[in-house]
This record gives C-alpha cells, structure tokens and sequence, in this order.
C-alpha cells in the first residue's frame, strides 16, 4: 500500500498505485453545475490533474490559484483541481478566488478518481479524501509526471509539474 504522511504521521493510500507511462485511467468527475466531466485517457491535449483534501484549507487553496495563475501559459493543456468537495463549494470557491485558468471538479459520488489514481486516504484524520498529488498526462493519455507530496501539508512541486505539462502538451519551447 502506498503512503504518505499527515503532519508527520504515516496514513495509508488505497487504490490504483499508478507509475511513469501507465496509461491514465479516464474516470466521471461532477463540475459546479452537476455536469459530468470525464479526466484522463488520450484527449490530444495535456492534462494537469491536481489532487487536494479539500479547497477549504490554506494549503489547498493556495496551491489551486498558484496552478490557475501558471497553467494558463501552457498550451495545448487542460488544468483540473479534484477533491471530495461538493461541486457547489468548488464552484463558490473558484468564483470567490477568480479562478478561470482550471476546472474545479467532485469525486463526492462514488470515489472513482481517487481510486483509479491511488490517492483515497485509507486511514487517519483524513480518511475518504485525497491525498495532495499532481499527475500530468500527455497528449496520448499516457502518465508523464506522478507526485504524491511527502506530507499532505506541504506544497507540491509547482515547477517540476509545470515543466512536465509544458513538454507533454508539446510546448516546452514557451516556458522559460
């Protein structure tokens, strides 16, 4: 079982334990206006698929307009934020916060991203929500870049992501 920490304390992953050139299992997420909206698999484009606890903490927050702000140069990419949050709070955080550069979408009904990609907190404080991890998926629906944080509390690591969803949308040459 893969795992990560909570302020220290090791907590256990369930799902899917995904790696380097697996292909992205396309899974049904819920945006703010009950739509269905399906992530993963081959779409041609780029897919930035950011995991988070919930938007209604500092950390997550922060790391959701810190990827709204820097997505948006990327192109040929889609950026999505993902939590257990009910589509309706996602839809009033992102309309509170500006967030326009990303899609703030539910795994609420049934689990199934946090399964597929393997960040269901199985145990602790926290279990039943997603862990913070960053997965980018390129143009032909393969995983380019995986990182579950060490800890949930900390930041992921905006450049690396960044940098791999720039070279998997094919436009590396426009970042510096």
């Amino acid at each position: 079982m893969q795992q990560t920490k909570l302020q220290g304390v090791s907590v256990g992953l369930s799902g899917s334990e995904l790696k380097l050139g697996d292909k992205a299992p396309v899974v049904s997420l819920v945006a703010a206006d009950l739509s269905e909206v399906k992530v993963g698999g081959g779409t041609g484009k780029a897919q930035v698929i950011i995991a988070v606890p919930s938007l209604d903490t500092d950390v997550c927050a922060t790391e959701t307009r810190k990827f709204n702000e820097r997505a948006a140069s990327i192109k040929n990419t889609e950026v999505f934020v993902i939590s257990m949050d009910l589509p309706f709070a996602a839809g009033r955080f992102c309309s509170t916060e500006g967030i326009k550069n990303l899609r703030a979408l539910s795994d609420f009904r049934d689990k199934e991203f946090a399964r597929a990609y393997g960040v269901l907190i199985a145990d602790g404080a926290l279990a039943g929500l997603t862990c913070r991890a960053v997965f980018v998926v390129d143009t032909a629906g393969k995983i380019a870049y995986k990182q579950i944080t060490d800890d949930i509390v900390d930041e992921p690591d905006y450049d690396a992501a960044l940098n791999a969803a720039a070279f998997a949308s094919g436009s590396a040459a426009t970042q510096g």
